[in-house]
């Protein structure tokens, strides 16, 4: 079926609203279908359609008396995805700036969002060329190292969903999913992922896994720079002090004693 731009306005439009009756529940603490019509300006079987769809995703919920919504135990398992990374940064930020400055290269943690690996904290080192902020972007995961160390434990099913399509984004992207299985099983192997030129002609990056209390992969640390300063000798340079952090990191994020 075709989707119009009528359509999509008023999807739009819909998403917008359902938005609001969030904020005005976070602001009035509960509130009837007739209230909420109210202040969004809509007619009350409007409201009361947007609010079902709200308490089926289980982000709104009735209070005992029927007909009046507050904010649902969903809002609070989003909340919680949020806390836990800003806490997973909070906890990685010392090494994250230690490791720029040891290797003078960016470093990045990353999580897995999705079907896209989300860049959550950057530093850039002493012999960064470039100043672009990664942080908040959503990067694919076939095309980078810490998207490939991210999925690098997963299986199918959950595999493929999460990879999706395999875009190209430069010649050296890898498109043919037995290559990318290869390169993930080397991934587990070895504990760190390589990639070169792949999202980006000119861009180099190591990456390797933060794991939490359960030996899971959580997150991932990557430097990356220049390909041109990141010949073999220098991969070998760089992947203990990568491999040091990654250990740090998850100790950190674990609570485990941390030993320098």
């Amino acid at each position: 079926m075709r989707t119009t731009s009528r359509d999509a306005g008023s999807t739009v439009q819909s998403v917008d609203r359902a938005v609001t009756i969030l904020e005005l529940l976070a602001l009035h603490g509960e509130a009837g279908t007739t209230q909420l019509a109210r202040e969004l300006g809509v007619h009350k079987s409007t409201a009361s359609r947007l609010v079902a769809a709200l308490e089926r995703r289980r982000l709104v919920e009735q209070v005992e008396e029927r007909g009046r919504y507050r904010l649902g135990v969903g809002v609070l398992k989003l909340a919680g995805a949020t806390t836990a990374r800003l806490d997973l940064a909070k906890e990685a930020r010392p090494v994250v700036r230690r490791l720029a400055s040891e290797t003078g290269e960016t470093v990045n943690l990353a999580v897995l969002s999705g079907g896209a690996a989300l860049y959550v904290d950057q530093v850039s080192g002493s012999s960064t060329l470039s100043s672009y902020n990664w942080v908040g972007q959503h990067i694919p995961i076939h095309a980078t190292s810490n998207g490939k160390v991210l999925v690098s434990e997963q299986h199918d099913p959950e595999l493929t969903r999460t990879l999706g399509e395999l875009t190209p984004y430069t010649p050296s992207t890898v498109t043919d999913r037995a290559v990318l299985d290869a390169q993930l099983a080397e991934v587990r192997e070895r504990g760190w992922a390589l990639a070169t030129d792949e999202l980006d002609v000119g861009l180099t990056a190591l990456a390797a896994p933060v794991r939490d209390a359960h030996g899971d992969v959580v997150a991932s640390i990557s430097v990356s720079g220049p390909t041109f300063r990141f010949g073999a000798d220098r991969v070998d340079e760089l992947v203990p002090l990568l491999l040091a952090a990654t250990e740090e990191a998850s100790a950190r994020i674990a609570h485990q004693p941390v030993e320098r």
